[in-house]
């Protein structure tokens, strides 16, 4: 039988690039609570003892920036029992403000500068990726949706005290095996690995997590004699985080959106306010791909939306089903065109972008949430777009 596999990744809150988006994304929250229509990119970097964090931001008003850091660094759970304090790490800050010229094409469209009301242009050119599939009932790969969940629960034990011998840092990942019509077969692989206190053995960490960790997220009948089970295999994990490896903003780009298992355009989200195509129009990707499987058109859907600077329209709009759409593709194509308003102000109007939502989705991922009320996962558009089919 044509059997195959596929792996998906995810990390906790506290692993170094997961703190620096979470970073980049408190920040951008601070600035839209007091102004809403500030303009931020914030990046951030971090390796043992500091964080650097510097970007483009113009707003008018004020927010202390290391104090939100360091705000973010102690809730991950990073002390002086971690080698990672926030009260005691230095924090560095270079921060200008957006280009001017960037501004230009932003403020006024091209479209509006024709006369056209289009609102805001793109803050970039660039194309992205919505996916969704019937794999899940949050209408994602299975892969990614059950890393998430392993990762979460492993932040969970750890803060809730079932297993206060783990530290922050952290890593998940699984494997599928899929039969011959593309079904869920089983679990073949799972990889559990935490940073944890010196005193603890491996034995009981590689029990407990089983226990605590894999049991209750994983469903029964998709483990079997042969599925492998990995728990800190290197042995230990006593130095982790930003003591152990470098973090950087935007680097869990694949952990952020699909697991790998749909295409991305290689944008990153954290630390960009909505003007920014990169992470709005990748939200508003997701929303048409997620209606369009909801709506029973196909099993699986992935749209591409593609952008000039300046510019409000997408330059391109493209509908993939990989083959399982259940009417005309061509047809679905068109009707997602006609129904979603895919310029940039209309995307941050729809989903109200311009509230500071961001630093919770800054770690186990933008899409596929079902822990948080998210608009761009909302099955809105589902009879609109039936009704738009069968009269297309």
């Amino acid at each position: 039988m044509n059997r195959k596999l596929f792996t998906s990744e995810s990390v906790t809150e506290g692993h170094p690039d997961k703190l620096c988006d979470q970073i980049s994304d408190a920040v951008l929250d601070a600035i839209l609570a007091q102004d809403p229509m500030g303009r931020v990119a914030c990046e951030c970097a971090t390796t043992t003892g500091v964080v650097w964090i510097m970007g483009e931001i113009s707003t008018n008003c004020y927010v202390d920036i290391p104090k939100i850091a360091r705000q973010v660094i102690s809730d991950i759970g990073y002390d002086a029992s971690t080698g990672f304090d926030g009260a005691t790490c230095a924090i560095a800050t270079a921060i200008d403000e957006q280009s001017a010229d960037i501004a230009l094409g932003v403020d006024h469209s091209l479209e509006q500068k024709a006369g056209d009301n289009s609102g805001n242009g793109a803050g970039d050119q660039g194309l992205m990726f919505g996916y969704a599939c019937d794999e899940t009932p949050e209408l994602m790969p299975l892969p990614i949706s059950m890393a998430h969940a392993l990762a979460r629960q492993l932040t969970n034990v750890r803060k809730d005290g079932t297993l206060a011998y783990l530290k922050p840092d952290g890593k998940t990942q699984v494997t599928i095996e899929y039969d011959e019509n593309d079904n869920v077969a089983r679990v073949d692989a799972i990889v559990v690995s935490s940073q944890h206190c010196a005193s603890v053995s491996l034995e009981q960490i590689r029990a407990d997590i089983i226990e605590q960790v894999i049991k209750p997220i994983v469903p029964a009948h998709l483990l079997d004699g042969d599925t492998k089970i990995y728990v800190n295999p290197t042995g230990r994990f006593v130095v982790g985080g930003p003591q152990g490896d470098s973090g950087l903003t935007g680097r869990k780009i694949i952990v952020d959106t699909y697991g790998g298992y749909a295409r991305h355009g290689g944008g990153a989200f954290s630390g960009k306010d909505p003007t920014k195509v990169d992470r709005s129009a990748a939200y508003a990707a997701r929303h048409a791909a997620k209606n369009i499987v909801a709506a029973g058109l196909a099993s699986k859907c992935e749209v591409q939306l593609a952008y000039a600077i300046g510019v409000a329209k997408p330059v391109s709009v493209r509908v993939d089903t990989f083959g399982t759409a259940k009417v005309d593709e061509a047809k679905i194509s068109e009707v997602v065109q006609a129904l979603f308003d895919l310029r940039p102000t209309a995307i941050i109007k729809r989903f109200d972008l311009r509230r500071p939502i961001y630093r919770q989705l800054a770690a186990l991922g933008h899409v596929g949430r079902t822990d948080i009320d998210l608009p761009w996962e909302k099955l809105d558009v589902v009879d609109e777009l039936k009704c738009a089919i069968s009269n297309a």
